[in-house]
């Protein structure tokens, strides 16, 4: 019996890789960049089964199913499940991490999870569950910021309580913004189970009263919510503009979500009453 609480010899490590496009290479720090890289570009961030009501949880079965059996997406409780059991099969050194989104580190409940890994001595912060994720891991105790494609990024280190936490930043519009902050307390599987509970029931989150749909590609991140469309490229000003239903139907196949007819449907009535709410 596997004493593992995460389970991660249940993966299908074959069928990740394989949808994520890169091969099992021995534990490296390009070979982890390559792969996170894989995995942000291959899966969206996105809330569409919180939107609908129909979301199947956080264990690493449910995640499995759902982005390795169909190429779908999700949220960071997803993200961060999928991609740490994938390194731990590829014998990374992986601890899980929770955080709160932006604001001061005293405020808002620890929604965000991020996975932590050690390559030859040195500790990474694997990001790849965020709406404008990092393209590749980022070393905790380097200060100086670290070009990614032309986005820019740091972290530095923040006292919480008696202990230390990561703040991730990103530079956006001339100035330094907090992205998250995430703490090093022990994380587990439960944990997850409760964050996602929280995030996708809570009549307040955020999650629940908007469409966010975000992918990475080259040279360019798009955002996709009910009401508008968001384009960044390195160096360039943000495109920024509201579009229509028919539109936003043609964006999530641009973005090639593979929604289902009885995904889609649902999913384009949820939008339109939003869309009503807001207007």
């Amino acid at each position: 019996m596997s004493t593992d609480p995460w389970q991660t010899e249940r993966l299908d490590l074959d069928g990740y890789l394989a949808r994520t496009g890169v091969p099992a290479r021995v534990p490296s720090r390009a070979a982890l960049n390559e792969l996170h890289e894989a995995h942000v570009r291959t899966f969206t961030f996105d809330n569409i089964d919180v939107l609908l009501d129909a979301h199947p949880g956080v264990d690493l079965a449910a995640v499995e199913a759902k982005f390795v059996g169909r190429g779908r997406g999700g949220y960071c409780f997803e993200h961060a499940t999928l991609f740490a059991a994938a390194l731990d099969r590829l014998g990374y050194a992986v601890q899980r991490r929770l955080g709160r989104v932006a604001g001061p580190t005293s405020s808002g409940a620890r929604t965000h999870c991020v996975v932590v890994v050690t390559v030859d001595g040195e500790r990474l912060l694997a990001d790849p569950g965020f709406g404008m994720s990092v393209l590749r891991p980022i070393a905790l105790e380097d200060p100086g910021p670290t070009d990614q494609d032309g986005w820019a990024f740091r972290v530095q280190p923040v006292p919480i309580g008696d202990g230390r936490g990561w703040e991730l930043h990103r530079w956006r519009d001339g100035g330094w913004e907090l992205m998250h902050t995430h703490d090093e307390l022990p994380v587990h599987p439960v944990d997850l189970v409760g964050g996602h509970h929280y995030t996708s029931t809570y009549p307040s989150s955020h999650f629940r009263h908007g469409l966010m749909v975000a992918r990475h590609g080259k040279g360019r991140h798009t955002t996709l919510t009910h009401t508008t469309l968001t384009v960044r490229r390195p160096g360039e000003p943000t495109e920024h503009r509201e579009i229509t239903l028919d539109e936003l139907r043609a964006v999530l196949r641009e973005l090639e979500v593979p929604l289902t007819a009885d995904e889609e449907a649902p999913l384009l009535r949820r939008v339109t009453e939003l869309r009503e709410l807001t207007s």
